[in-house]
């Protein structure tokens, strides 16, 4: 069922919406997901918006420097990319949704290794 979700970084500075169907997570082993340990979920770029804190993002790109990952300037925390393989597509860091319980969704493991 789609739904509006709320999620912010751990200070709270970076702010956003997520309009989606929260139906599956996405567990990554390339490089740097495995490091974050971040759970993904898909959805059209315009299906996320940042309400607040956008000026304190900064962008993290490697290899290819196609994927953009978000990391707020304060804390650190990753709350989303645009991801490499589906450019119209940005992923959520479900970890940072508040009220979801992520580990109570079915995850997927994606080979991004197989990319590299």
């Amino acid at each position: 069922m789609r739904k509006t979700y709320t999620g912010r970084c751990h200070c709270g500075t970076v702010v956003f919406r997520a309009e989606t169907d929260l139906d599956r997570v996405v567990r990554c082993n390339c490089s740097i997901c495995r490091k974050k340990n971040a759970l993904m979920h898909r959805l059209k770029k315009e299906d996320l918006t940042i309400v607040q804190g956008e000026d304190n993002l900064t962008v993290y790109q490697f290899n290819t420097r196609t994927a953009k990952h978000f990391f707020c300037k304060t804390c650190g925390i990753h709350p989303f990319h645009h991801t490499r393989v589906a450019p119209d597509y940005a992923t959520v860091n479900v970890n940072c949704l508040d009220g979801v319980d992520a580990d109570s969704l079915p995850v997927t493991m994606f080979d991004g290794q197989a990319l590299s």
